[in-house]
């Protein structure tokens, strides 16, 4: 019954098109009074305390980190980089989009920041050169969704909140598939590039690739700082956060020279807002899960799923066809707000690990990033592109299946997630 009322009232708000924040509120106070224990004032001290925390200070800092990037020439330089090196090869420019967002994920974290810089800055290059729209438009929407796999990683850190789980590990954890993923999206371009006698740019001399990569080179400090920082110890991911942002504001400002005081501030404006948006779903979704714990809304899951929790590898299986559809209509930030805290205490009794579980939980959120009728990154390329939805969802489809195999390798292996974190503790 109590797993009834937590879904009904949760799809019918949203249904009716009440925001997702006040959805989750609603499906708290649905749940106070099922139990007949309504507290106003316990309620609200669940929101306050959702983003009252230390560890989610990451978050706003990686949104400013992002802003300053794209707003401060950062990312410019990355893409710029990426073509002087692979630009002149056949279809290079889908190269340099791959390896734009591999080296872009290292730095924001941000699915929506990294697929608009690219859309922006490559979509254009794309046309003149006479690459189809819907295979430019899909190949850069699978590359921004690497960004919340490649550490720093603001899902990861909203998981590790929420779940109590490891976010220095999370982070460790999508090293080799991030890559991986980069991999898959090479070979998938290669094929779908081969047949299309697509238009090669002019190879850029040395003397233009070292330009390249001395213009880039405060750009790509960025990850290495980070990274290495939270791999020696030097500073937590919510310090890394920090380090990031003010890096990201010096380089902006001081060296490139590309962000005066009034770009400084409309910059804080935006990550202000999109921070706001974020801390009140947090806040939202800490009051809903305080209330599923206390309705022990995940035993009673357990007991409905118990011959699940006695193979853990069809338990996997189950759980991402369920959050492919989730998916489907609901943005990561979301999901993982609301399903986390059900979900990885079932992992849990399975005897699954949680950074194993943490990661595909992740991942598999990325994937309902490319699906529609949410998805969000399909808009952000559809919107910036000024593409039809159809042509978008069209030119995604081939990468989106690589993804596909991939989350089935990653089911079957697990040590492909759980290999680095043995190697570096």
């Amino acid at each position: 019954m109590t797993i009834a009322i937590f879904l009904l009232v949760l799809f019918a708000t949203m249904t009716v098109g009440v925001p997702i924040a006040f959805a989750l509120m609603l499906t708290a106070l649905a749940l106070m009074v099922h139990l007949d224990f309504f507290d106003a004032q316990l309620l609200a001290q669940n929101v306050q305390a959702g983003f009252d925390s230390f560890p989610l200070l990451a978050v706003p800092f990686f949104i400013l980190a992002g802003e300053l990037m794209n707003a401060g020439g950062l990312s410019r330089r990355i893409i710029d980089l990426a073509r002087a090196m692979v630009g002149h090869v056949p279809g290079g420019l889908g190269y340099v989009a791959i390896a734009a967002s591999v080296l872009l994920a290292s730095m924001s974290g941000s699915a929506i920041a990294d697929t608009a810089a690219l859309a922006t800055l490559l979509l254009p290059m794309m046309r003149r050169q006479n690459y189809p729209d819907g295979s430019s438009a899909g190949l850069i929407a699978s590359g921004g969704i690497i960004a919340p796999i490649i550490p720093p990683s603001m899902p990861m850190v909203i998981y590790g909140v929420t779940t109590n789980t490891s976010i220095s590990k999370l982070f460790l954890s999508g090293i080799v598939p991030g890559l991986m993923m980069a991999v898959a999206l090479v070979l998938v371009w290669r094929w779908v590039a081969k047949d299309k006698q697509l238009s090669v740019a002019t190879k850029t001399t040395w003397p233009e690739r070292r330009q390249a990569l001395a213009s880039s080179a405060w750009a790509l400090m960025m990850p290495v700082i980070i990274i290495g920082g939270l791999r020696m110890g030097f500073f937590t991911p919510t310090e890394a956060a920090v380090v990031a942002a003010v890096y990201a504001l010096i380089v902006a400002t001081l060296v490139y020279r590309e962000l005066n005081l009034a770009g400084v501030y409309r910059v804080l404006v935006d990550a202000a807002r999109t921070t706001g948006v974020v801390m009140f779903l947090c806040g939202a979704a800490t009051a809903a899960s305080y209330m599923i714990t206390l309705a022990d809304l995940p035993n009673e899951l357990a007991r409905n799923m118990g011959p699940l929790l006695s193979e853990p590898m069809l338990f996997m299986a189950v759980v991402c066809l369920f959050l492919l559809a989730v998916g489907m209509v609901m943005d990561l930030t979301p999901t993982i707000l609301i399903l986390a805290p059900v979900l990885a205490p079932l992992a849990a009794k399975a005897g699954i690990d949680p950074v194993y579980f943490g990661f595909v939980f992740i991942f598999v959120g990325c994937l309902g990033l490319l699906t529609p009728p949410v998805g969000t990154v399909l808009n952000v390329v559809a919107g910036v592109g000024r593409l039809r939805m159809e042509t978008v969802i069209r030119g995604v489809m081939p990468f989106l299946l690589i993804y596909m195999a991939m989350l089935a390798l990653l089911i079957v292996f697990p040590a492909i997630v759980l290999w680095p974190l043995k190697l570096m503790f």
